[in-house]
């Protein structure tokens, strides 16, 4: 079946008429940043019920994601797995960001196959197929990226309250130039990823 360039239910239809009748889109956000947590979202859609207007949450207004976050969570099942800096330190941020999927499908319960933005698979008992670019293409794994992403800003919000030298609202973590400033200035708080190159270059100095 050709997919369009927007997210659709193609593949969870495709999924379903093969026998698979619990289908979740798993997606992630916070992978790039020097600070926070990794949040990933596990979603099974009500087909029946998909919010309008859901995309790929890079394709969204802070807005629109924000407009969608409580219509997804009202309509889908939803799980939320959390890594927290401490975690990424540990065990690097790819199997960091696996765990996280993983729990977040915990989460659902009763899952028979996994959708998955990317090309790496979290370890989990139902089947697992991941799709290149899936958050543009499938529309389970978009609300996923919503949610994650969502999630994750309201996190940094927090973070932001708590050390706010670092100008986590503006930049949510990321490595900006003003970011960049203020860890020179301040040096790292609790919530760096002490194993990322700039936070870690900072440490040795």
């Amino acid at each position: 079946m050709a997919r369009g360039t927007t997210p659709d239910f193609s593949f969870e239809r495709d999924a379903m008429a093969a026998g698979y009748h619990h289908v979740c889109g798993i997606d992630e956000a916070g992978r790039g940043p020097w600070a926070g947590p990794v949040v990933a979202v596990a979603v099974i859609l009500d087909p029946s019920r998909v919010p309008a207007g859901l995309n790929d949450s890079k394709k969204l207004s802070e807005i629109r994601r924000e407009a969608l976050f409580d219509p997804i969570m009202a309509t889908a099942r939803v799980g939320i797995g959390i890594a927290e800096a401490d975690r990424i330190d540990r065990d690097n941020i790819l199997a960091a960001t696996l765990w996280a999927m993983a729990e977040a499908v915990a989460q659902l319960g009763d899952v028979s196959l996994a959708l998955v933005d990317g090309n790496r698979s979290p370890k989990l008992s139902c089947k697992v197929t991941t799709i290149v670019g899936g958050d543009a293409r499938c529309l389970s794994i978009a609300a996923a990226s919503v949610i994650a992403k969502v999630t994750r800003d309201r996190i940094m919000l927090a973070h932001d309250t708590a050390f706010p030298q670092y100008g986590f609202a503006r930049h949510k973590g990321y490595g900006t130039a003003i970011h960049a400033a203020a860890l020179a200035q301040h040096g790292a708080s609790p919530i760096h990823r002490k194993s990322f190159a700039p936070i870690a270059a900072l440490m040795r100095r």
